[in-house]
């Protein structure tokens, strides 16, 4: 491998989730430590690309490999030297990679980051554990608190490919949060494949609560979000927890899935349809103000059209807030791959169409009744004349946006208050209060 010079860039490009992002994150930390420019998904032509893939569905994977493909091109006509790949999908397919694609100077897996800089030719220092480079603005970032998962859905791949759950211990965590907050972090937003897992590992029993608790003391931090909740086993006492402390956003994010019972007992969710149906009712109860991000899984084998209308009524009387929907994706190495019962990809395509459609009107009604009431808003940036900031309900890049029009100068990263004034099917406009 051709080792990178002082004058040269590393160019980091990251693909998939944001427990990718965090592992890039701690990659670019360390090869700054080695006194090299280190860029993320630049569009500058670089000597050394790394490439940080996602495995996860199809499309994902897809995705990545195209990428690859791409600087494999760039490879070859020798404008980059050298072409590292890591991450979730050469994880899971290195040998058919490194037979697949032989531009590429070396594979690594998800957790190689001391191989990769040392194969760099760089030191890798323990002493930064814990440090990473942000990529995201300066008053927002994820917090990794726990690896790997051990639900095993049956259409997930990822206990294959990231191993069993493993819980980061409290007071590592709580020394990263401290240093994000001096460095002007706000809002963390809580990352894992299962936070309602995080402690039963190491501590013997669910510890997000106490976590969350812990955290909120933590000066400077002002929004602490909870993503990935897993219904099964969901700890009810993390309900008060949200409910009663200012800094933890009512913003609830449950994957579910499907609705039918037969279906979630087929993918293993651990929680039938009176259950779910008991769990949402609990978190409406208790904290009224909350809004529940969830997703939904369509066209796994076996959703007849029966069980299909079953999920689009309880979608259109549960009226979540935010919906992600996803199409099936048979995935090699799970229990479901073999199933049959294949829905057609046309049939999905319809059903996913017209769930959307569902989703739009309710988003709809429920940002027309924000109008005339003043929100908190995280402004994250300026775009042409508006401001552009988040609610408590909304996550970056994946939920709804505030759109504010002011003349004033660098308010990105303050929580103002702001009056809404209009709306649409997904965004909120306002003014500052």
């Amino acid at each position: 491998m051709h080792h990178p010079s002082n004058t040269h860039k590393i160019n980091l490009v990251t693909l998939g989730c944001s427990k990718n992002l965090v592992d890039s994150e701690v990659l670019m930390r360390q090869i700054k430590a080695n006194n090299i420019e280190i860029l993320h998904d630049s569009n500058e032509i670089t000597e050394t690309v790394i490439i940080n893939t996602c495995g996860f569905i199809l499309d994902a994977k897809q995705e990545s490999i195209d990428t690859i493909l791409q600087f494999a091109d760039a490879r070859k006509k020798g404008i980059v030297k050298n072409l590292l790949v890591m991450g979730c999908l050469s994880e899971r397919y290195k040998s058919e990679l490194i037979t697949e694609i032989p531009e590429v100077d070396a594979f690594y897996g998800v957790s190689d980051f001391a191989r990769i800089i040392n194969d760099l030719g760089f030191d890798f220092r323990k002493d930064l554990l814990g440090e990473r480079l942000l990529t995201t603005p300066a008053h927002y970032a994820y917090l990794k608190i726990a690896e790997g998962c051990n639900q095993h859905c049956s259409f997930c791949a990822i206990p294959a490919i990231r191993g069993n759950h493993q819980s980061r211990n409290i007071e590592e965590i709580i020394r990263e949060v401290e240093k994000l907050a001096a460095k002007g972090v706000k809002e963390l937003i809580l990352i894992s494949q299962d936070l309602t897992y995080y402690g039963l590992d190491l501590y013997k029993s669910r510890k997000l609560p106490e976590l969350v608790d812990t955290l909120c003391k933590i000066e400077g931090i002002e929004w602490i979000r909870l993503h990935y909740l897993h219904p099964a086993g969901f700890p009810q006492d993390l309900i008060p927890v949200i409910r009663d402390n200012k800094k933890v956003c009512n913003y609830i994010d449950i994957p579910l899935q499907h609705i039918n019972t037969n279906i979630l007992r087929s993918m293993r969710r651990g929680v039938d349809k009176k259950q779910t149906i008991e769990l949402i009712r609990k978190i409406r109860e208790e904290i009224p103000e909350a809004y529940i991000r969830t997703a939904f899984i369509i066209g796994y084998p076996g959703e007849t059209s029966k069980r299909y209308e079953e999920l689009k009524e309880f979608i259109h009387e549960m009226k979540f807030e935010r919906l992600g929907l996803f199409a099936y994706s048979p995935e090699e190495g799970t229990s479901s791959f073999s199933m049959r019962n294949i829905v057609s990809k046309k049939v999905v395509q319809t059903r996913i169409d017209e769930l959307m459609s569902l989703q739009q009107s309710i988003s709809h009604e429920k940002n027309m009744n924000r109008i005339g009431h003043t929100l908190k808003v995280m402004i994250d940036r300026k775009e042409g004349e508006y401001y552009i900031g988040r609610t408590e309900y909304d996550s970056p890049e994946v939920d709804n946006e505030v759109l504010i029009e002011s003349k004033a100068k660098n308010l990105s990263g303050h929580l103002l208050d702001v009056r809404i004034n209009g709306a649409d099917t997904f965004d909120l406009f306002g003014n500052i209060v």
